[in-house]
Protein backbone atom coordinates (compact mmCIF):
# COMPACT_ATOMS: atom_id res chain seq x y z
CA UNK A 1 0.00 0.00 0.00
CA UNK A 2 1.54 3.33 -1.08
CA UNK A 3 1.50 5.98 2.07
CA UNK A 4 0.37 9.26 0.55
CA UNK A 5 1.51 11.21 3.21
CA UNK A 6 5.06 10.38 2.69
CA UNK A 7 7.25 12.47 0.39
CA UNK A 8 10.72 12.39 -1.10
CA UNK A 9 11.69 15.72 -2.27
CA UNK A 10 14.00 16.73 -5.22
CA UNK A 11 16.93 18.38 -4.37
CA UNK A 12 16.18 21.20 -1.91
CA UNK A 13 18.78 23.04 0.20
CA UNK A 14 18.48 22.94 4.16
CA UNK A 15 18.83 25.62 6.39
CA UNK A 16 18.63 25.45 10.44
CA UNK A 17 20.29 22.03 10.48
CA UNK A 18 20.08 19.98 13.89
CA UNK A 19 20.08 16.74 13.18
CA UNK A 20 22.95 15.98 14.88
CA UNK A 21 21.75 17.06 18.22
CA UNK A 22 18.47 18.12 19.55
CA UNK A 23 17.00 21.22 20.23
CA UNK A 24 13.89 21.68 22.40
CA UNK A 25 10.84 22.70 20.38
CA UNK A 26 8.06 23.28 22.33
CA UNK A 27 9.45 21.63 25.51
CA UNK A 28 10.28 18.22 23.51
CA UNK A 29 13.86 17.94 22.31
CA UNK A 30 13.61 17.62 18.25
CA UNK A 31 16.18 17.09 15.41
CA UNK A 32 15.08 19.64 12.64
CA UNK A 33 15.52 21.03 9.84
CA UNK A 34 14.12 24.13 7.39
CA UNK A 35 13.92 22.87 4.12
CA UNK A 36 14.11 25.29 1.36
CA UNK A 37 12.13 24.32 -2.34
CA UNK A 38 12.94 25.76 -5.48
CA UNK A 39 9.85 27.54 -6.55
CA UNK A 40 9.74 25.57 -10.25
CA UNK A 41 10.37 22.57 -8.52
CA UNK A 42 7.08 20.78 -9.54
CA UNK A 43 7.27 17.53 -8.80
CA UNK A 44 8.64 18.18 -5.08
CA UNK A 45 5.18 20.88 -4.66
CA UNK A 46 3.19 18.68 -6.13
CA UNK A 47 4.20 15.60 -3.66
CA UNK A 48 3.99 17.82 -0.73
CA UNK A 49 0.73 19.44 -2.02
CA UNK A 50 -0.90 15.76 -2.89
CA UNK A 51 0.45 14.67 0.92
CA UNK A 52 -1.53 17.49 2.41
CA UNK A 53 -4.54 16.59 0.69
CA UNK A 54 -3.83 12.95 2.36
CA UNK A 55 -3.40 14.62 5.47
CA UNK A 56 -6.86 16.57 5.35
CA UNK A 57 -8.81 13.67 4.57
CA UNK A 58 -7.04 11.88 7.29
CA UNK A 59 -7.49 14.51 9.88
CA UNK A 60 -10.95 14.70 8.88
CA UNK A 61 -11.94 10.77 9.76
CA UNK A 62 -9.40 10.96 12.70
CA UNK A 63 -10.81 14.50 14.44
CA UNK A 64 -14.39 14.72 14.16
CA UNK A 65 -14.13 19.00 14.37
CA UNK A 66 -11.30 19.03 12.00
CA UNK A 67 -11.91 21.49 8.71
CA UNK A 68 -11.61 21.11 5.46
CA UNK A 69 -10.74 24.39 3.97
CA UNK A 70 -7.23 24.80 3.84
CA UNK A 71 -7.20 28.64 4.17
CA UNK A 72 -8.53 27.70 7.95
CA UNK A 73 -5.62 25.11 8.75
CA UNK A 74 -1.76 25.61 9.50
CA UNK A 75 0.22 24.21 6.55
CA UNK A 76 3.27 23.02 6.30
CA UNK A 77 4.49 24.69 3.20
CA UNK A 78 5.34 28.46 3.57
CA UNK A 79 6.57 31.08 1.19
CA UNK A 80 10.15 32.07 1.59
CA UNK A 81 9.58 35.78 0.90
CA UNK A 82 7.64 35.86 4.36
CA UNK A 83 10.85 36.05 6.50
CA UNK A 84 13.65 37.95 5.40
CA UNK A 85 16.10 35.94 4.80
CA UNK A 86 18.19 36.11 1.53
CA UNK A 87 18.27 32.09 0.91
CA UNK A 88 14.50 31.75 1.34
CA UNK A 89 13.86 34.77 -1.34
CA UNK A 90 11.16 33.16 -4.20
CA UNK A 91 11.61 29.91 -2.67
CA UNK A 92 9.60 27.66 -0.61
CA UNK A 93 10.24 26.03 2.90
CA UNK A 94 8.99 23.66 4.94
CA UNK A 95 10.21 23.04 8.35
CA UNK A 96 10.36 19.43 9.53
CA UNK A 97 10.96 17.58 12.84
CA UNK A 98 11.00 14.47 14.91
CA UNK A 99 12.20 12.95 18.49
CA UNK A 100 13.96 9.91 16.50
CA UNK A 101 17.69 11.36 14.49
CA UNK A 102 17.32 10.86 11.13
CA UNK A 103 19.23 8.64 9.03
CA UNK A 104 21.84 10.54 6.75
CA UNK A 105 23.58 9.27 3.49
CA UNK A 106 25.52 10.29 0.82
CA UNK A 107 24.77 9.65 -3.25
CA UNK A 108 26.00 6.06 -2.29
CA UNK A 109 23.38 5.24 0.11
CA UNK A 110 26.52 5.08 2.34
CA UNK A 111 26.08 6.64 5.82
CA UNK A 112 27.46 10.06 7.24
CA UNK A 113 29.58 10.43 9.90
CA UNK A 114 31.13 13.61 9.45
CA UNK A 115 28.90 16.24 11.32
CA UNK A 116 30.85 19.08 9.23
CA UNK A 117 29.28 17.49 6.05
CA UNK A 118 25.65 18.24 6.57
CA UNK A 119 25.22 22.29 7.50
CA UNK A 120 23.25 25.23 6.42
CA UNK A 121 23.50 25.55 2.73
CA UNK A 122 24.30 22.07 2.23
CA UNK A 123 21.69 20.23 -1.31
CA UNK A 124 19.80 17.53 -0.65
CA UNK A 125 16.91 15.22 -0.05
CA UNK A 126 14.92 14.83 2.06
CA UNK A 127 11.97 11.99 3.39
CA UNK A 128 9.26 13.18 5.36
CA UNK A 129 6.04 12.30 6.74
CA UNK A 130 3.40 14.53 6.94
CA UNK A 131 0.16 14.07 9.12
CA UNK A 132 -2.93 15.79 10.43
CA UNK A 133 -2.80 17.87 13.74
CA UNK A 134 -5.51 18.97 16.29
CA UNK A 135 -4.12 20.36 19.58
CA UNK A 136 -5.28 22.96 21.81
CA UNK A 137 -7.57 24.89 19.22
CA UNK A 138 -5.15 24.70 16.62
CA UNK A 139 -5.33 22.46 13.28
CA UNK A 140 -3.62 22.19 10.60
CA UNK A 141 -0.61 19.37 8.76
CA UNK A 142 2.34 18.63 10.32
CA UNK A 143 5.88 17.67 9.06
CA UNK A 144 8.10 14.68 10.34
CA UNK A 145 11.47 14.31 9.97
CA UNK A 146 12.65 11.13 8.68
CA UNK A 147 15.61 10.75 6.75
CA UNK A 148 18.36 12.30 4.53
CA UNK A 149 20.32 12.17 1.37
CA UNK A 150 23.87 14.12 0.76
CA UNK A 151 23.27 15.61 -3.09
CA UNK A 152 25.97 18.65 -3.17
CA UNK A 153 27.75 20.96 -1.55
CA UNK A 154 26.65 24.16 -1.70
CA UNK A 155 27.62 27.54 -0.06
CA UNK A 156 27.30 27.72 3.38
CA UNK A 157 24.73 30.06 4.86
CA UNK A 158 26.08 32.30 7.12
CA UNK A 159 24.17 34.16 9.80
CA UNK A 160 25.15 35.45 13.15
CA UNK A 161 27.81 32.84 13.36
CA UNK A 162 31.83 33.30 12.99
CA UNK A 163 34.66 31.13 13.69
CA UNK A 164 37.15 31.35 16.70
CA UNK A 165 40.05 32.53 14.09
CA UNK A 166 37.43 35.61 12.82
CA UNK A 167 37.13 36.61 16.31
CA UNK A 168 40.54 36.27 18.46
CA UNK A 169 43.89 36.41 17.52
CA UNK A 170 47.08 34.26 18.91
CA UNK A 171 47.86 35.78 22.69
CA UNK A 172 51.43 36.92 24.01
CA UNK A 173 52.59 35.58 26.56
CA UNK A 174 52.31 38.89 28.23
CA UNK A 175 48.21 38.67 27.92
CA UNK A 176 48.62 36.31 31.03
CA UNK A 177 50.49 38.08 33.06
Amino acid sequence: MIDKTKVVTGKVRLSYVYVWQPKFINGVEKYSVSIIVDKDDKDTLEKIDGAVDACIEEGAKKFPDFVTDKSLLKLPLRDGNEIEEDAYKDKYFINASSVIQPQIVDRNLKFILDHDAIYPGVFARVSLKLYPFNKCGSMGVGCGLLNIQKVADGDRLVGIRSTAQEDFTVLEESFLD
